[in-house]
């Protein structure tokens, strides 16, 4: 089998590619990474999470969220506090000013994801979320409990850039 007819491997790099053009916009556009994206994006929608929400909600481990906030705390992006005795448990909240990058960035980040979606016919655009949905369906059912949380992740309103 070559690797570029193997499903998995074809996936991917689809979505490495769709991911690509909205880092575009919000790295080059507005100076985030992808982990601070993700974080600001669960931010704005919750106003505030703990770090094992926003661990649980995001594919990033526990240092990816806690560097990823470190940064956009000193950008003034967001505040962390402890949250009771254990000092590993931090609440996160977004501040006005990340709120306000966010939807600036937000809406440039939705013009281009819109753009590459009307580039397919409203038939692919269709068979592509039922394909989405089936295969997320399909995970859930066949992922064993020790094997982890499965790849489905709770979706925001808007729709994370799935990087």
């Amino acid at each position: 089998m070559q690797i570029e007819s193997f499903f998995p491997y074809r996936l991917a790099v689809t979505a490495e590619a769709f991911s690509r053009q909205l880092v575009a916009v919000y790295g080059r556009g507005h100076g985030l990474s992808r982990e601070e994206w993700r974080l600001l994006f669960l931010l704005e929608e919750s106003g505030g999470l703990n770090s094992l929400e926003l661990a649980q909600r995001t594919s990033l481990d526990k240092v990816q969220v806690s560097r990823a906030a470190s940064r956009l705390e000193r950008k003034g992006l967001i505040t962390r506090s402890v949250l009771g005795s254990d000092r590993r448990l931090r609440d996160y909240r977004i501040t006005g000013q990340g709120a306000d990058l966010f939807r600036r960035a937000f809406r440039e980040v939705e013009a281009r994801a819109a753009e590459i979606m009307e580039a397919m016919s409203d038939a692919d655009r269709a068979a592509l979320d039922r394909g989405i949905r089936a295969l997320d369906q399909a995970i859930a059912s066949v992922t064993r409990p020790e094997a982890g949380h499965g790849a489905s992740f709770p979706r925001p309103g808007r729709g994370e850039d799935g990087a």
